[in-house]
């Protein structure tokens, strides 16, 4: 069994956190869709209306139907570091998880979600349960049971049909969103009043405990928080939160990601030895994890890392000490739109992603889409736009930054290796995970 990544013992308890700046919403907000945009208002309404339409009859009382959003994530900087108490830079983008939901009488929870088969689940019973790991079924199982812990009343049942734009396996965290769209549902319908941050928390400790996944927080929090946030996971007290506003368009660059036709949904253990190696490398230094080993303190013990670890180790250990720096640079250079600095910042991770952390393949020779899309980007965008892998990588989704003046250019390149609608632009949401009021 992988060993699983947890925070500090009490963090599901207490959940304690700073944060620098006030637009880091202290409750789940209720959002009215009229207060949206004209075309996005009109799709959002018809997603609602197509989502109701999926749920079972009503096995009791009638009541009204409630509506949530969720969004996916991008990681901007700060690859693989949030697991070893890193500095990440992450933003929430337009692409959701819509959900519809009629509440229950009972504890029992129906997920109807196009692409998977129907479950259902009594959630009166918080037990882990082997069968269920890598299941949408344990992530619900997993909140109900950190909901347990707290002590609070028990949470209720309710049927809930969902409508995803965020593809599975593509890198922009649709596990997290899933996570944060459920916590949304549990919060309003138990009362319960916790902030975005405390349910990102939750998510991740039901990933972590019930679904299986050793990941970090900074999927969770971007979902939850909405923007581009600023994290760091060094605090003893637990991460600090601080957003930075910025809006790519708007100074004539594209944010997109290219989908290389392959996803990482059967990848977890290529993922959970990136922070295993990484701890192992710190434990070395009497540390549990490399947030206070520096780049001078991994020199001088470079051949005892490298017999004790290995030599990808070693090269992983060399990435975290260099990765954690960039997060803080690049929101710096977005505070002072020096967009230059922050594409190269951007770039020097890609590269560190790929030279030393190396999460491009999985060791397949004849599979490394990933590879061969950065080589492409690179050729065409130089230093007007930069690459990198985007997310937890092995394979799915690059990142890229392409001027406005090249996007066609760049669009047409990669459709013709990958496929038409291989690229999707990106647009960063300005909020988290809601509660969505149709009229």
């Amino acid at each position: 069994m992988v060993p699983l990544f947890l925070w500090p013992k009490g963090w599901y308890k207490e959940c304690c956190w700073s944060v620098k700046k006030p637009m880091i919403p202290q409750k789940i907000p209720l959002l009215t869709i009229a207060e949206l945009s004209g075309e996005e208002a009109g799709r959002l309404r018809d997603r609602c209306s197509a989502l109701a339409q999926k749920l079972p009859p009503p096995t009791q009382r009638a009541e009204e139907l409630r509506y949530y959003s969720s969004p996916g994530r991008t990681e901007l900087g700060g690859n693989h570091t949030d697991h070893n108490r890193g500095c990440v830079l992450a933003a929430a983008v337009d692409l959701d998880m819509l959900a519809a939901v009629r509440p229950r009488d009972d504890t029992r929870v129906t997920l109807t979600s196009e692409g998977y088969d129907p479950l259902s689940l009594d959630i009166a019973d918080t037990l882990p349960r082997q069968d269920e790991r890598g299941s949408p079924a344990s992530i619900i199982r997993g909140l109900a049971g950190w909901l347990s812990r707290r002590q609070v009343p028990r949470p209720k049942g309710f049927d809930i049909a969902v409508d995803s734009e965020v593809p599975a396996g593509s890198g922009l965290s649709s596990s997290a969103a899933f996570e944060l769209l459920m916590a949304a549902v549990f919060d309003d319908l138990g009362g319960y009043g916790f902030s975005p941050v405390e349910w990102a928390i939750a998510g991740q400790f039901a990933e972590n405990e019930y679904f299986g996944k050793p990941c970090g927080l900074m999927d969770q929090i971007a979902c939850a928080v909405g923007g581009i946030v600023s994290i760091d996971f060094g605090t003893s007290e637990g991460p600090t939160i601080e957003t930075v506003a910025y809006d790519f368009s708007a100074h004539g660059m594209v944010l997109a990601i290219v989908d290389t036709g392959s996803n990482h949904e059967d990848l977890t253990g290529e993922y959970a030895a990136i922070p295993q190696e990484m701890k192992s490398v710190a434990a070395l230094f009497g540390e549990k994890t490399l947030r206070r080993v520096t780049e001078r303190k991994l020199l001088s013990r470079a051949p005892e890392v490298r017999a004790q670890c290995g030599d990808r180790a070693f090269l992983r250990a060399w990435h975290f000490v260099h990765e954690t720096r960039r997060p803080e640079q690049m929101r710096a250079a977005l505070l002072r739109n020096d967009m230059p600095t922050y594409l190269s910042l951007v770039r020097e991770s890609g590269r560190s992603s790929w030279m030393y952390l190396q999460n491009i393949h999985a060791g397949e020779p004849r599979s490394q889409s990933l590879a061969v899309a950065l080589a492409l980007s690179e050729d065409l965008l130089g230093e007007e736009g930069a690459w990198r892998v985007h997310g937890g990588g092995f394979a799915g989704t690059i990142q890229a930054y392409i001027p406005e003046t090249k996007f066609q250019a760049y669009l047409e390149r990669m459709e013709t290796v990958f496929g038409k609608g291989s690229v999707r632009r990106l647009n960063i949401r300005p909020y988290g995970v809601s509660r969505m009021r149709v009229q």
